[in-house]
């Protein structure tokens, strides 16, 4: 009999209720057998015993549950009738119970709830059916605004503020808000600076905004080139948000702003968000900005840190601002020094803006930062919400302006922190954006994938590391290949993690050594703590202990929350995918095989990028199928016809279901 190992790690289940368990510092999983689960959740914390099965191989049985990671879930009402009670029946097929429910007049059948399991009652015994209680109601099955609020509920986010924290925020506005005499006195005066945001023709907040003036007697520069100062102006929150408030512990349990198909879930409440924090164009405003002294060939000549007050002369839609850059291009118009720099529509401004974004992103191209842009889409929704068209969101030169902009501040930030700190002993005194090193054994398995594929991608010898260079000649080499998506998915999934940490170990993807999230403090909280601890260093003095020792756990519970967010928003987008496909149904397309499975092959219809499942015994009945694991390929038997990822094939949609998020076609 095999020695018994005892482990303890975080179990994950598949929809048929089998688990693994992951352990720290162990590569592979322990497999978990379905009647050897006990009652563990995904995610939950396990104890569990290692055994060999009867061909010799490990399996883990769960002998306790340390720590629950969640106890309420998101679920429909349904009453079974052999059984003869209600059941709330989670969204997250995952779960494979059906939580028992009390009868009660405040919800009936198919009403969406968030169910509490009782888990100190749960017993083996009873372990499909926990007993519970509804502990909130959020509306009909199938209603948009039901099922939007779901999803983020479902994933720990609270939709409303309580009384207290907006009447803090409203409070704040009116103390903090007024643009003062003695406050301006202790900032930088941008107001005479040409100055304007650039975002989504929808966005309702505008933290960041972009200036930019000439500065005509600087001789700074190494040839004489003319010299601008371009700021980086950043809604300054921390003036609203004080530590240690009822708003500031709200906005940290949040960490993030969610944003679904049709909505915001902020993390501030509107007064802030969409108030007082929001560069709202002819308006004065607080901020706190990265300014920079640049040469008209793109080198960096000063930087400066500080509060400051601007004032927006312009509100541009990336497709407004974009707009004025082609119409410029057209009319063959240049940059020209001695032009005005305040004449309408800020041709010349944006000119410049983008121009020297350009030289900016070559630099960084030049450096080895990974490009992993892929194809996005939104939906045009009528009234109800229904999904009524699918557009690809277009990737335009003034998103990627924005984006350079963006990315300069936030890397000149997480240095100028790093070089204080350690000035003052502090080596772990900041909240740093850092992305590690892919795993050696995750570039092996990519490298077959797109060898398989037909592409060759050298991964570097045993002691040697791979490098952006290496990633990014890989993704340049599939460009316009039938696997171009496929291949940038595996990737990216190859990757590790990006996350918050106090310990900085720079940023692979950008090629960054140092880098941290300075410019969105509306919506991600770890930016709020960057903006205190840059003010404190500012000051010439080292971070208070107490601030210290708080930034591990608000970096590891930001990198948790921000991880559901994403979830969040990748789920909306699912749900309305497969809503737009129902009426659908019976219809052809063309669509490309994305993915080979076991059990059949994935595919993705172009228009919508809604992906959906061909089974293997949907195939060709004449003909029996096998998946071939090592060329991701699927193979018939007797006409040897192949399906390989990349390829177009015909098909016919059989279902669109909600309730699962799922489509499934045949080939046709």
């Amino acid at each position: 009999m095999s020695k018994i190992t005892k482990i303890t790690g975080v179990i994950s289940l598949n929809g048929k209720g089998k688990g693994f368990i992951n352990v720290e510092g162990i590569e592979d999983s322990y497999p978990v057998e379905t009647e050897d689960t006990s009652t563990a959740l995904p995610g939950d914390t396990v104890e569990a015993e290692t055994y060999l099965d009867f061909k010799g191989k490990e399996f883990a049985k769960v002998t306790n549950i340390i720590e629950r990671k969640k106890t309420q879930f998101v679920g429909t009402v349904i009453y079974d009738e052999e059984f003869g009670h209600f059941l709330v029946n989670p969204d997250n097929a995952r779960l494979n119970i059906e939580i028992v429910v009390p009868k009660s007049d405040k919800y009936d059948i198919d009403d969406k709830v968030l169910a509490k399991i009782h888990t100190e009652t749960w017993t083996e015994d009873l372990k499909r059916y926990p007993d519970g209680e509804v502990i909130q109601v959020i509306g009909r099955k199938g209603d948009n605004n039901t099922e939007m609020q779901s999803i983020v509920i479902d994933r720990g986010f609270d939709i409303d503020f309580e009384p207290e924290v907006i009447a803090e925020a409203e409070k704040s506005v009116e103390v903090n808000g007024k643009i003062t005499d003695e406050e301006t006195a202790k900032r930088r005066d941008f107001r005479d600076a040409f100055t304007c945001t650039i975002d989504p023709v929808d966005a309702k907040d505008f933290d960041d905004a972009l200036s930019i003036r000439p500065l005509k007697n600087d001789t700074s520069s190494k040839n004489g080139e003319e010299v601008y100062e371009i700021g980086v102006h950043i809604a300054d929150v921390s003036h609203y948000v004080r530590t240690g408030t009822a708003l500031d512990n709200e906005a940290k349990k949040r960490a993030f702003s969610v944003y679904l198909v049709d909505r915001t879930i902020p993390m501030l409440p509107h007064s802030l968000s969409n108030g007082m924090c929001s560069l709202n164009p002819n308006e004065d405003r607080y901020a706190f900005s990265a300014v920079f002294k640049v040469s008209k060939s793109g080198e960096i000549l000063e930087k400066w840190f500080g509060k400051t007050i601007i004032h927006s002369d312009k509100r541009f839609s990336y497709e407004d601002a974009q707009d004025v850059l082609n119409n410029a291009e057209k009319a063959g118009a240049a940059v020209d020094a001695n032009s005005s720099w305040f004449q309408a529509p800020f041709t010349t401004e944006l000119l410049e803006l983008n121009r020297l974004a350009k030289i900016m992103l070559n630099q960084r191209k030049a450096k080895g930062a990974i490009d992993f842009e892929t194809t996005e889409i939104k939906f045009k929704l009528d009234e109800n919400g229904k999904p009524i068209a699918v557009l690809k969101k277009e990737r335009l030169d003034t998103h990627k302006l924005v984006e350079e902009f963006m990315l300069l501040a936030n890397r000149e930030v997480a240095e100028f922190i790093s070089t204080k700190n350690k000035a003052h002993h502090q080596e772990n005194a900041g909240v740093y954006r850092i992305h590690d090193l892919p795993d050696a054994d995750r570039i092996a398995d990519l490298s077959l994938f797109v060898r398989a594929l037909g592409f060759d991608f050298h991964i570097p010898k045993a002691g040697s590391k791979i490098s952006p260079k290496d990633i990014q000649k890989l993704l340049d080499e599939v460009i316009g290949s039938p696997s171009e998506a496929v291949i940038k998915v595996a990737t990216l999934r190859s990757m590790a993690k990006a996350t918050y940490a106090t310990k900085n170990i720079g940023h692979f993807g950008l090629a960054f050594d140092f880098y941290t999230h300075f410019t969105s403090p509306i919506r991600r909280y770890p930016d709020l703590m960057i903006h205190r601890i840059l003010e404190i260093v500012l000051g010439g003095k080292p971070v208070p202990a107490p601030i210290v020792q708080s930034l591990d756990k608000i970096c590891v519970d930001s990198s948790k929350k921000e991880v559901e967010a994403a979830d969040a928003e990748r789920s909306s987008v699912k749900y309305k995918q497969v809503e737009y496909m129902q009426s659908k149904i019976g219809e052809e397309f063309e669509c490309t095989v994305s993915g080979i499975a076991d059990f059949g092959m994935f595919i993705e219809e172009p228009s919508s990028k809604a992906e959906g499942l061909i089974r293997l015994k949907d195939l060709k009945p004449s003909d029996f199928y096998n998946t071939d694991p090592k060329s991701y390929k699927i193979v018939g038997e007797s006409t040897k016809t192949t399906f390989s990822i990349g390829d177009k094939v015909k098909v016919k949609l059989l279902a669109a279901d909600l309730d699962s998020k799922s489509l499934t076609f045949e080939i046709i």
